[in-house]
Order: structure tokens, then C-alpha cells, then sequence
């Protein structure tokens, strides 16, 4: 799957949105991408975990991790698509946490499926889970990767979609955003 037809369906759902955006990093933007839209469709869902899977594929994979809830739906599909286990951790008290008796085992091999990175934070969360259960950690793939290149996971990196998104802190916003609210539609 090449970057433009990442794009075209991220558009094509209305993920891809045009404004002034209060990221999940409290960072903001003129772009958001609203991963959940894009994922609304099973033909799509089917498309860009394919072209994940495919990129990871000769890792031998035996556990998909993922951070609710946006790398659900997406690392689930990648987990399918490899034929492999899918396991997820979640917030407890605004902290990701591995619960319901899931279990990561010693030197497990473990990717980590997220559907968007700015920062990094969620995703550091969740290698940080898998590294403390000393599996071993052979990479983090996103859909779509908005950190210029200022997150550093430390492990290999894959990719659909790598998009150059200006982010802006709130206290030093440039005059176009002043003018437009801010919203946060969620993430």
C-alpha cells in the first residue's frame, strides 16, 4: 500500500481533518487524524492491517500488543492477518496497565500496533509494559506517524503513513489558529 492510497483513505472517511486541533499531547494543530473514521469500514480495517502485516511478517510474531483504544481495531487486524495473539493494555487511572489476566512471557516476541503517534507517549506506555515483562520487543507499526521524527521508540519502526504535521504549543499558537476554537475531538 503506498503513502497516497494511506491518504486517500483517510480522506475518503473524513479521518483526515482540517482545523484547529487540540492534540491528545496538548499540542496543537491544524490537522487531526481521526483514526477511528478511517477505521469504521472492514474493507479499509482489512487494507491497512494487511500492508502492516506485511512489513512486519518475516519478524516470527507471536503476541500483537496494543494500547486502547486506538490500536484496537487496527492491532487486532494486524494480529489476524499474522496469525498470531493479540493482547491489549488500557488506562487505569489515566495510566496504561496490562489487565484481564493477559499475560506477556519472557523473550516473547512482541510488536506493538498503534494507529497514531505524535509524541509517542501511549506507545512508550506500552513498550514500557513489555519491556518490564522482558519479552522481546521487536518493533512498534503505526498507520500513521506524525512525529517528525522526534519520537525514537529505540526499536524497529513501520510505517503506512509518515506525515509532516506542524504542531504548535498553545502558548505560542501562530495568528491563523488564534482566531479558530479549539477543539478536541477526541482520540
Amino acid at each position: 500500500m503506498t503513502e497516497q492510497e494511506t491518504i486517500d483513505i483517510f480522506k475518503q472517511s473524513g479521518a483526515l481533518l482540517d482545523g484547529h486541533f487540540i492534540l491528545r499531547s496538548g499540542l496543537r494543530s491544524r490537522q487531526f487524524f481521526q483514526c477511528a473514521l478511517a477505521l469504521q469500514e472492514m474493507k479499509d480495517v482489512k487494507r491497512l492491517g494487511a500492508a502492516l502485516a506485511d512489513q512486519v511478517k518475516d519478524l516470527e510474531i507471536r503476541t500483537v500488543v496494543a494500547p486502547a483504544m486506538g490500536g484496537l481495531v487496527l492491532g487486532q487486524e494486524v494480529a489476524r492477518q499474522l496469525n498470531c495473539r493479540f493482547i491489549f493494555v488500557e488506562k487505569v487511572n489515566d495510566v496504561l496497565e496490562l489487565r484481564r489476566n493477559f499475560q506477556i512471557a519472557e523473550n516473547e516476541k512482541v510488536l506493538i500496533v498503534e494507529d497514531v503517534i505524535t509524541r509517542g507517549g501511549r506507545a512508550q506506555e506500552t513498550m514500557d509494559i513489555v519491556r518490564n515483562h522482558k519479552a522481546d520487543l521487536v518493533g512498534l507499526a503505526v498507520a500513521v506517524d506524525r512525529s517528525n521524527g522526534n519520537f525514537d521508540p529505540g526499536v524497529a519502526i513501520f510505517r503506512l503513513l509518515n506525515m509532516v504535521v506542524e504542531t504548535f504549543d498553545p502558548e505560542n499558537l501562530p495568528d491563523d489558529l488564534k482566531d479558530i476554537p479549539a477543539i478536541k475531538p477526541g482520540s
